[in-house]
């Protein structure tokens, strides 16, 4: 039987602090795999430049330089962690057999890939890595992060609880993925939607190798925000719901309103008139929010702009 062909493939935005000690490991993974038959010798890891502004990129072409082993695209400029991992994954489609795309940052259990690799040897297109518990994140961030996936199972997303961008695709999940044009990309959220026989590896994340985050709160809301939107309508639907229920609110007020006057009963209230006004332009402004974002993202989409655009390749004077 065909040994596949691996592509680890890893976005990186100003990791020029842990991109050293990481690329190591990652390539010490992939010699092990190799070494026990699970992949060819063919196999690459490839680093996904994102519009770094330190020395990312450089380092990158060092280790290409150094072994042939190491492969870097990078982007024009800075698109943001689900364009520049997609990036990464549409350049490694055609040259590979299987992708696993993983964080740069040496959290993701990296042997967690030879269980990824037998489940795809058994038949599986596509492997989700799960975390098995969140024991290193603040009570605020484990809160959040769970709340965000049982809201968007709620929403009625179809999205793998506890799973990041953590996986392994098929060259064929990733030729029917590139099928799926829109601009505003949730991957978390889009990948299930290739179908095809998955399955999921749990692990333990542990904490940062070196460097910082580059995912403070307020990206973590952009994105939570972005999946939302990007892969449910309930949030339009809701705000129907919510019409009807301030409609027929409303139309008894009215009514109460106009019995009390016929009775004589009418007294002035400035306080339940400021009250009333006040609510009523506080649910209309959020219901306009929420729809102008739903618009927001049409007018991206029917633009039709490319998700990222790749501006050098470390392979391309062999080519």
């Amino acid at each position: 039987m065909k040994k596949p062909v691996l592509y680890i493939v890893i976005p990186c935005y100003n990791e020029q602090e842990v991109l050293p000690i990481t690329s190591g490991m990652f390539l010490q993974k992939l010699r092990d795999l190799a070494a026990a038959g699970k992949v060819s010798e063919e196999s690459r890891v490839l680093f996904v430049n994102d519009g770094s502004k330190d020395d990312t990129w450089r380092i990158i072409r060092q280790l290409a330089e150094q072994d042939e082993h190491f492969l870097g695209v990078s982007l024009s400029r800075n698109r943001g962690h689900q364009n520049a991992l997609l990036g990464g994954l549409m350049a490694a489609k055609e040259r590979c057999d299987v992708t696993i795309s993983i964080d740069c940052d040496g959290q993701d259990d990296i042997n967690a890939m030879d269980e990824m690799i037998d489940a795809y040897l058994d038949g599986c297109e596509i492997v989700y890595g799960v975390r098995s518990r969140r024991d290193t994140d603040t009570f605020f961030k484990r809160f959040t992060a769970e709340g965000f996936y049982h809201l968007m199972n709620w929403l009625g997303a179809q999205i793998v609880f506890n799973h990041a961008d953590y996986r392994l695709m098929s060259s064929r999940a990733l030729n029917e993925f590139a099928n799926f044009k829109e601009v505003n990309i949730f991957l978390r959220g889009m990948v299930p939607m290739v179908g095809f026989k998955s399955t999921s590896v749990y692990y333990e994340r542990a904490e940062r190798i070196a460097g910082e985050s580059h995912y403070p709160l307020k990206k973590m809301l952009a994105l939570a925000f972005d999946g939302i939107t990007s892969l449910s309508v309930k949030p339009i639907r809701l705000i129907t719901g919510l019409g009807v229920v301030v409609s027929v609110l409303s139309f008894i007020g009215v009514l109460w309103a106009l019995i009390a006057a016929l009775a004589g009963h009418t007294v002035a209230g400035w306080a339940s008139t400021v009250c009333m006004v006040c609510f009523m332009g506080g649910v209309q402004l959020l219901c306009l929010g929420v729809i102008g974002e739903y618009i927001g993202k049409i007018y991206m989409e029917t633009k039709h702009r490319p998700r990222y655009i790749l501006s050098e390749k470390t392979w391309d004077k062999d080519e």
